[in-house]
């Protein structure tokens, strides 16, 4: 097992060649994208996603530009308080509670350790056919080039290029019926930790991601919209956050034309296993994508990254069967985080009380919190 291709530079396919380069394999690492660029402006991430992290390597880093917070503050429409989640106790570790990053800072973390490390990074580029023959993968990117590899990760996100080629009646994505609303925007001082507003017509959230920034989620229950003009969502956010009291008067009313808004639908769906075809090898939301109402899309493919390093060495250099035993580690917990993450989401289109809503997110960040 000495060279390995990876396709998707987002943050599973970092974390497998922070991970494989470790273990001294040769690492190409291919992206679409010929600037490498990354969307979004703020990622949550939970104690166990910092955990996640620590293994990895980079949570010093991450650190010096993120936010550690303590806890999600439940309030009401109103802005009162009426609750809160705690962080899982993580047997003694002294680790950040649930907090935040802005994404740009997390790609030049992960992306600098990356180029450090010395793999071997092509942008502009994916992968159009991939062929097993013996102990080798036969891969053909799409500038026309061909090349061989012992084993081959695919970390191409939801709508995953890899997962057609190697599980062609793979269960495809499929709309959940909320699109969600993202603002970056300064963070008021009195925000020092997650908060969620639910009982109002919407749940909306904000999630500290530095000393002076955060961003605002807000997912809206609608069939699923067409685009909207860049221009013109501010208008449609401002109208969502009506009725909302407390911070969130502050941030509607400094919405304008040029307030860096996102939206998009949320799509996922529960693949069961194999997540394997031979010597290939799904891993993040190429195998289990999710919707982020646990906010752990991100550490999950983090977690990932970290068992297929454990199984591969433990295998030593049975790549299948390593592959294998990293599904058999990562199915029930995959499986839980999308489960759940789906019915929170049907939980708040049904308009269920906030306890039903909060219950079942302190019951998941539980179960992550338990060893890998």
């Amino acid at each position: 097992m000495t060279r390995a291709l990876i396709v998707g530079g987002g943050i599973g396919g970092m974390s497998c060649a922070i991970t494989l380069r470790g273990l001294g394999v040769e690492v190409d690492l291919i992206d679409l994208d010929p600037q490498w660029r990354v969307y979004g402006a703020g990622i949550t991430i939970t104690r166990p996603s910092w955990r996640a992290f620590r293994r990895l390597g980079v949570l010093d880093e991450l650190m010096e530009v993120g936010f550690g917070g303590d806890g999600i503050q439940i309030c009401n429409a109103q802005g009162e308080h009426i609750g809160r989640v705690d962080d899982p106790d993580m047997q003694g570790e002294d680790l950040p509670g649930s907090g935040g990053i802005m994404r740009p800072e997390l790609h030049r973390v992960l992306s600098s350790r990356v180029l450090s490390l010395g793999a071997n990074v092509r942008l502009g580029l994916t992968v159009n056919a991939l062929q097993t023959v013996g102990d080798a993968v036969n891969a053909r990117l799409s500038d026309g080039t061909a090349d061989t590899y012992d084993l081959v990760i695919g970390a191409d996100g939801l709508f995953s290029g890899v997962r057609k080629l190697i599980l062609p009646d793979a269960p495809a994505p499929t709309y959940t019926g909320q699109s969600i609303w993202r603002l970056f925007a300064p963070r008021p001082a009195n925000i020092d930790r997650r908060h969620f507003f639910l009982g109002g017509k919407h749940k909306v959230g904000l999630s500290p991601v530095s000393s002076t920034h955060l961003y605002l989620f807000l997912p809206e229950t609608t069939p699923r919209r067409g685009i909207i003009p860049d221009r013109e969502l501010h208008l449609h956010l401002r109208e969502l956050l009506q009725g909302y009291a407390g911070p969130l008067v502050e941030l509607r009313e400094g919405l304008s034309e040029s307030s860096p808004i996102v939206l998009r639908p949320l799509e996922a769906f529960l693949m069961p296993p194999p997540w394997h075809n031979g010597r290939v090898l799904l891993v993040g939301d190429a195998a289990h994508p999710t919707t982020p109402h646990l906010a752990s899309g991100a550490g999950m493919a983090v977690e990932d990254a970290i068992v297929l390093g454990e199984e591969l060495a433990a295998a030593q250099h049975d790549v299948p069967a390593a592959f294998a035993a990293f599904t058999r580690r990562r199915w029930d917990r995959c499986r839980a985080v999308v489960e759940n993450s789906i019915e929170i989401g049907r939980r708040e289109q049904a308009g269920r009380p906030a306890a039903e809503q909060t219950e079942l997110i302190a019951k998941t960040l539980a179960l992550m919190a338990k060893p890998l």
